[in-house]
């Protein structure tokens, strides 16, 4: 459970990340004595899945993974779906959130909305995050943070931006969507999620962005990073099409022996632990 208030006596010394999405569950358990990530773990589900379908993925997870059955000083959830959307926060009224999202994504009456600050930015994620693994976490852990997953990835992609003049795309690559970040130092230019099936989806959609922000794919640096590899069929169109394509690992921390493809695949959970 999680204990913020906790005395010196009772701290644990450990903190919680856990990602969550229709696809798979991810965590990151950081040594805060060490200062150093100790475990790193992911999980795919069989099919894509619905909330619901989720809860009992996630019951089985921690029914069978020792780590995670013991107390953290501190827990953050992140809710990682496409129900979401950036608002400037000159124009952003806590009143208003499902007014947001309804441009982008269907939306309910009986949707619960949440929001996180992105500081460095001046906006807004406005999101619908997954009230029931919300509440079944609620009665495993008793209290914690969340926050969407997305919010971790545009901050982290600006802040890493700094002083760099040009125009990069990062791509965050997932089993079944990927994210498109356009940053320029630390100034955001675009931001959107595509689902895909094929490699020959994903390279459209990438070409595609390049052009309607009038880049040039023999100049542009492209950085890919999630779930990719140089092997991978993605890496390989993206190559074949684009000049200057790379992974991204440039930040990863040797000192917490996080190997590279562990780096890219759990990019936000690491980020989030630090």
């Amino acid at each position: 459970m999680s204990s913020g208030n906790a005395t010196i006596l009772e701290k644990k010394y450990k903190n919680l990340v856990l990602q969550v999405s229709l696809t798979e569950a991810s965590f990151c358990i950081k040594d805060t004595l060490k200062n150093k990530i100790e475990t790193i773990r992911s999980f795919s589900f069989d099919k894509f899945s619905n909330p619901t379908e989720i809860e009992e993925s996630l019951i089985k997870i921690f029914n069978e993974t020792a780590e995670l059955n013991t107390n953290f000083d501190e827990i953050t959830v992140l809710h990682n779906n496409n129900l979401l959307t950036f608002v400037p926060s000159v124009l952003f009224d806590a009143q208003y959130l499902g007014s947001y999202l309804q441009y982008n994504t269907k939306v309910f009456e009986s949707d619960f909305f949440a929001y996180d600050l992105v500081t460095n930015n001046d906006m807004v994620t406005v999101y619908i995050p997954y009230v029931n693994i919300n509440n079944f976490l609620i009665d495993r852990f008793g209290s914690f943070n969340y926050k969407h997953s997305f919010t971790i990835l545009v901050k982290k992609i600006q802040e890493f931006s700094k002083n760099i003049d040009e125009t990069h795309l990062y791509i965050h690559i997932q089993s079944t969507n990927f994210q498109i970040i356009a940053v320029r130092n630390q100034k955001l230019l675009l931001f959107n999620t595509f689902d895909y099936k094929t490699e020959e989806d994903f390279i459209y959609y990438l070409l595609f962005v390049t052009e309607q922000l009038n880049l040039n794919p023999e100049t542009i640096q492209v950085k890919l990073f999630g779930t990719i590899s140089k092997e991978s069929n993605l890496y390989q169109i993206a190559y074949k099409y684009i000049r200057n394509v790379s992974l991204f690992f440039d930040y990863n921390n040797l000192e917490n022996n996080i190997s590279q493809q562990e780096y890219l695949q759990n990019f936000i959970p690491i980020h989030t632990c630090e």
